[in-house]
């Protein structure tokens, strides 16, 4: 008996040991692909090829094809991108909070294993926006350059501009799900790629605040690092308030949109200009950063919803 029980908890033990490992290693794959990034950016995506069907009076229906082939194309271009971030920086994560334990860090990943999956992934994710439009495809190489290239390898570590270099890349997505169905870009697709653009600056401003001691310390000269928070605020501010005329030039989508959004924009607006009466900078700093996620969520579901009712056959 007592035989039976060991042999029996050595395989539940391995069962649990293979579970654990299992387990460890989806996480760590999700941190390596920043899921909540290729998510929220997946959203945008979505945005544009659907104004592009309504724009284009085009069908869902006859578009499914096209529309799986551009979400897991993005998908995988945007999580090639965020991989081979991780890969190139090891060795300023450790010093950051909500880095340090990263599988390129921890080293529970090897790093060429890393370095390979981020290079195929981005070649199966262009391979499969080449099979909507070609347009589509340069958006995305064009995306995951700035973001690996331009932004991570070059300005990141050198200039406070890296966050608005960054910005064209956090911008492709919509215009790469407009171009899957719609290669001749609308004024439509171009506000939605100034949306993006113009949106993000403030929203990592707020990160770059709440985590600047951190972005010190690894030697990342983000904004409020060099020029401190005063004159962080103001360029937060005067970024949002160039979102203010954005939505009339979606008037198509209707009034309901066009209320909605600019009442999304006077409160950020708002809510900037407090940061120069408040006290505590890192608690206005949250604020706007939460508001920032809100805002992108409610503005391009909106984008959606006030559209919905165009036939889908």
């Amino acid at each position: 008996m007592d035989k039976v029980e060991t042999t029996s908890s050595r395989m539940i033990g391995n069962v649990a040991t293979s579970e654990n490992k299992n387990m460890t290693l989806f996480a760590d794959l999700k941190a390596l692909v920043k899921v909540g990034i290729v998510n929220s950016n997946l959203i945008t995506t979505f945005a544009g090829f659907w104004l592009a069907l309504y724009f284009t009076n085009a069908s869902f229906v006859q578009n499914w094809d096209i529309f799986l082939l551009t979400m897991a194309g993005t998908a995988l271009v945007i999580a090639g991108g965020c991989i081979l971030n991780n890969w190139y920086d090891r060795d300023i994560d450790p010093v950051m909070s909500r880095t340090k334990t990263r599988p390129t860090v921890t080293g529970t990943i090897a790093l060429n294993h890393v370095l390979i999956l981020g290079i195929s992934t981005t070649g199966i994710g262009i391979i499969l926006l080449l099979l909507t439009t070609y347009q589509a495809a340069v958006f995305g190489f064009f995306g995951w350059f700035t973001y690996v290239v331009l932004y991570t390898m070059w300005s990141k570590r050198r200039y406070t501009l890296n966050t608005v270099i960054g910005s064209f890349s956090g911008a492709m997505p919509p215009l790469i799900g407009w171009a899957a169905i719609n290669p001749n870009l609308h004024i439509a697709a171009i506000v939605l790629f100034l949306i993006m653009f113009i949106w993000q600056t403030p929203h990592f401003l707020a990160l770059a605040m709440k985590k600047c001691e951190e972005y010190k310390a690894a030697g990342i000269p983000m904004l409020p690092v060099v020029h401190g928070f005063e004159f962080t605020k103001r360029q937060m501010v005067v970024y949002t308030a160039c979102l203010l005329p954005l939505p009339f030039y979606l008037a198509q989508l209707g009034t309901t949109f066009i209320v909605i959004a600019t009442l999304l924009n006077v409160g950020w607006l708002s809510l900037g200009i407090s940061g120069f009466f408040m006290k505590n900078d890192l608690k206005w700093a949250n604020m706007m950063f939460i508001y920032s996620l809100n805002y992108l969520t409610i503005l391009f579901l909106m984008m959606v919803v006030v559209t919905f009712d165009f036939p889908f056959s």
